[in-house]
């Protein structure tokens, strides 16, 4: 009997017993958790925040635009001047050049944007595999349960042989208590058994949003063949790698800004006033500046963001080997279980194999019930085994997939309404006012992610 097909007998007998016969595929359960993830709706939060700052970098190069209105009394008053002096003025003020500055800020923040998308791929990553352990983990459980039941069966039919057998001498007392030893103990396994998998229920209600009902055994997903063409992959497309490199991107724009900084600027002003006698006042000025001395501080900021730049080229390093390890641990996992599951089918086929022929010896006074016990507990933990390589299989699958930068909605082809990252950005990133249409459709937005 193949080892799928003794898994899923084995499964089949524990879910229908626990919980109701409608199949639920690892597809379900993947698409339950990223609709109910709140960390994913967490950094889309974080993602919109990051949107929100290439608008406040945009809106630093676009013209100013205020009113003022002051009205005071003074006490005594001139001869003939009125009891309140009113007055109303609208300022105007506009960088028509700033070295570069204020367009480096817009593309640091673009690069910061992109790193922040590329991190909400990697949060995805981490919401599925979450439901993909959860998802076993209830499977491995609910089978487990199975089994200890079913070796209570199995014991309890030893007893009763135990017992006919001593009622007619052929075994002594000590034979009947070791099998009621051993039903004891495998009734307090099945108790042991049925908190794990109630633990592992609530893990998975946590990572769904709902109870799992009748899982489908799993076939380990379809993997990378070599390590070496897992790691060039992974290094290349992993989001991790993509958000570093982003980073070292805005650090060097930073750079660029603060040096930018240090170097003249040109700015226009206006203003257009009134008084309370209706005289009109009007002032415009072009302005050149620059700084002379600043006490160091601009230099030690441009060393600053040159020491940021070179932290960040070494986190980028570091992410790199980081993918690199994770990609070669995932490997490794999953090449032990594919050994420990096809070891576990041959162990499967001579614990089966052993457990029937003392079985039958016992009832010709070869074996006692010792042997009988310990040859069925022989292929309880054969059985247990199996189920435990191949869930670590499928996990380790999924995991070596999420190294790669492969766990995503996108290459699982779920069907879920994906979240579209770039669908706010675009709304913002010219920075509209809360008066204009586009300002107006955003508060809609957020009025209907509140709700």
């Amino acid at each position: 009997m193949g080892l799928l097909r003794v898994l899923t007998i084995v499964i089949g007998m524990s879910s229908a017993a626990s919980v109701p016969l409608n199949a639920e595929s690892l597809n379900d359960a993947l698409t339950a958790a990223y609709g109910h993830s709140g960390l994913l709706d967490q950094n889309r939060a974080l993602l919109r925040a990051a949107d929100e700052d290439v608008a406040l970098a945009v809106a630093a190069t676009l013209p100013v635009v205020n009113w003022a209105a002051n009205a005071s009394s003074q006490e005594p008053r001139a001869q003939g001047a009125d009891l309140i002096a009113a007055t109303a003025s609208l300022t105007a003020n506009w960088t028509l050049y700033d070295s570069g500055a204020g367009q480096f800020a817009v593309e640091a923040q673009k690069e910061l944007v992109l790193g922040t998308r590329q991190s909400l791929i990697n949060v995805e990553q981490q919401v599925l595999l979450s439901a993909v352990q959860a998802y076993m983990n209830v499977q491995r459980d609910d089978a487990f349960l199975g089994l200890r039941k079913n070796n209570v069966n199995l014991i309890s039919q030893q007893l009763r042989a135990a017992r006919d057998r001593f009622e007619v001498g052929e075994v002594t007392r000590t034979d009947v208590s070791l099998a009621e030893a051993r039903l004891a103990g495998a009734k307090s396994q099945v108790a042991a058994a049925e908190g794990q998998l109630a633990r592992s229920i609530a893990e998975f209600k946590v990572a769904t949003g709902r109870n799992p009902i009748a899982l489908e055994t799993v076939e380990p997903a379809p993997v990378s063949k070599t390590l070496d063409a897992a790691k060039s992959f992974a290094t290349r497309n992993h989001p991790a790698m993509k958000e570093a490199q982003h980073a070292v991107s805005a650090a060097e724009l930073s750079i660029l800004r603060g040096q930018a900084l240090s170097r003249p600027k040109v700015s226009v002003s206006g203003e257009v006033g009134i008084d309370q006698d209706g005289n009109i006042g009007r002032r415009i000025g072009l302005t050149a500046s620059g700084p002379i001395y600043s006490g160091g501080s601009i230099s030690a900021q441009i060393r600053q963001l040159m020491s940021r730049r070179d932290a960040s080229r070494a986190a980028l390093h570091l992410t790199r080997h980081s993918i690199e390890q994770q990609v070669a641990n995932a490997f490794s996992f999953y090449d032990v279980a594919a050994a420990m599951t096809d070891a576990a089918e041959r162990q499967i086929r001579a614990a089966t194999v052993a457990f029937r022929g003392v079985k039958e010896e016992a009832t010709l006074g070869t074996r006692t019930t010792l042997d009988v016990l310990n040859a069925e507990q022989e292929l309880l933990n054969a059985r247990a085994d199996a189920i435990s390589a191949q869930v670590d299989r499928v996990v380790a699958s999924y995991s070596l997939l999420s190294s790669m930068g492969l766990l995503t909605v996108d290459h699982l082809r779920l069907p879920v309404k994906k979240y579209d990252p770039t669908a706010y950005y675009n709304m913002v990133k010219d920075a509209p006012t809360s008066m204009s249409e586009q300002g107006k459709a955003l508060d809609r937005i957020l009025r209907a992610i509140d709700n």
